[in-house]
This record gives C-alpha cells, structure tokens and sequence, in this order.
C-alpha cells in the first residue's frame, strides 16, 4: 500500500489524483488531520484515516501497512518543524514502513540561510539515520509562493520586494506528476534527488518584464531594503518569525541557492514542466 500525508493539501492531494490514474485505489492510503476533508476520497475507495503530527501514536495507525509512504513536509518551521517530521520518521519505522519519500527541497542544507532549507536538511539527516529505504525529493522552490509575492504588485503594477537571486520557480502539479513517477519506479533513487526545478531560473526583474508581457500593462521592479521590508510584513500583522522567514528567501536567492536548473523533472514527466509565464496567465485568469 502507498500511505501519503497532507493529502488535502496542494502537494499531497495532487500526488493522491496522480497516483489514482495509474493504481487502484485500493492500494491508496492517505493520513490526514481532518478526514472529512478527504471524505470523496473514502468514498473514491481509499483508505483515510486521522493522523496528526502531534500524535505520534495516530501516525502508527495512520502508516500501518505502508510499502511507501510520502511524507509531505510540514508548513511550520524550526524546531517544530524538525519535531513533527521525527514523530512521524519514528512512527513510520514502528510501523515498518517500507520506503520513505520525504518532500524536501532545492538547496537543502545546514548552513542555508533560509530556515526551510535548514528543517529539510535536518530531516534528511533523520531519514538516514533510520537505516531504511528513503528518498529525499529536492523540489523546485514552489511557483504558488512567487505568485504570493505578486498579489499586491498584480493591481498595482510595482513588484516591490528586497534584492533577490534567480530562482528556479516550479509549479505544483509537475512535482505532483514526478512524485507519482518515483513512487510507482521504487527505488530509483536513494536518498536525494537531483533538483527538480522547472526549466529557468527567473529573479523578480525577470518577473516583472513576463507580467508586463502578459497582461499588456507596465510592470516596475522596486527593490526595498530589507528592513523596511521587514516592518512592513510586521504592519501587516505577521509574527516576526514569520517576516524573518519570508526575508530569508532573498537572501537565500542572493546567495544563488535557488538558482540550479535540472532536467530530471522533465525526464519524469516526460515533458517540458511548465514556465511560470504560464503559471501566472492560470493564477492571473481566475
């Protein structure tokens, strides 16, 4: 059986709908927080049952019977973070999970300057540590966070955010079609993927000239220091943890972590993986 946490999130539900055409759905499992959230799925004939993070003992239950099991990382970060994804590791081998697939992500390293990166690597560094089978996916920085960043600048026009790096933006549901790929070729890879990015790098001047392109309206590239970038994400109501975060993802660009481009996510899907120019023309139509 193939067990898949988050599946009611975008990454998790994605790869479930992947893997739906291509086994029964009797041979899928899903662990999630809320299972009425996934009740088409039971009805659909998989298997859902309620797994928390915060309790480890539901995570046993929630993996039993896992040949592989799809852990979909955690949207917290820090030592939260690293705690939840080691209950779940640890539930995963007191169920005998056969295979671990971990969602990590490009740049995955200790001394990241982006918190993310430090929590994956840190992860990673569990799953090896259990001696089983694992694969780490180094997915592409998500496309869905650079369209976050263009909200306002998308009715006003001005794209104003720190200095940043390019970075290989990657949508969702290529990742979710390369996840299926690796799960139903098990054992393809172990231990990290290469990065699977989508086909270029981009900064935010970059950016700027796609949006003016597609919507026929001027777009400018503001950079603001970080510091007034920071107050005015803590104006917004946000935690300072949370702008500390969201600044560390220009540093990190700065620094070129995101820059890699790959073509092992291409040579999964058997295609091109979509540009963020036609990320933004499906975010930007709705």
């Amino acid at each position: 059986m193939i067990i898949v946490t988050g599946a009611t999130g975008k990454l998790g539900r994605r790869t479930v709908e992947r893997l739906l055409e291509r086994v029964p759905a009797d041979r899928l499992g899903v662990s999630v927080r809320d299972p009425r959230k996934a009740q088409d799925l039971a009805d659909r004939g998989v298997r859902v049952r309620q797994g928390s993070f915060d309790d480890p003992d539901s995570l046993t239950h929630a993996f039993e019977g896992a040949e592989q099991l799809l852990l979909v990382s955690l949207d917290r970060t820090g030592e939260e973070c690293v705690s939840g994804h080691r209950a779940a590791i640890d539930a995963a081998v007191k169920a005998e999970v056969g295979r671990i697939l971990y969602t990590s992500q490009m740049g995955a390293a200790h001394d990241s300057r982006f918190q993310a990166c430090r929590d994956h690597a840190r992860t990673e560094d569990l799953l090896h540590a259990t001696g089983l089978p694992w694969t780490a996916l180094r997915n592409g920085f998500y496309a869905a966070s650079a369209l976050q960043f263009l909200e306002s600048a998308r009715h006003t026009g001005d794209i104003a955010l720190p200095a940043d790096g390019p970075v290989a933006w990657t949508g969702h549901d290529d990742l979710a079609e390369a996840t299926t790929a690796i799960i139903l070729d098990e054992g393809r890879f172990d231990g990290p993927t290469p990065p699977l990015t989508g086909p270029a790098a981009l900064d935010f001047d970059a950016v700027a000239e796609i949006a003016s392109q597609t919507t026929g309206r001027p777009f400018t590239r503001t950079v603001v220091p970080d510091d007034a970038f920071r107050d005015q994400v803590l104006a917004n109501g946000a935690p300072a943890p949370i702008a500390d975060l969201m600044l560390s993802i220009f540093g990190a660009a700065r620094d070129g972590e995101f820059t890699t481009v790959d073509s092992t996510l291409a040579e999964l899907i058997g295609r091109e993986p979509a540009t963020f120019r036609t990320q933004l023309e499906r975010a930007w139509a709705e």
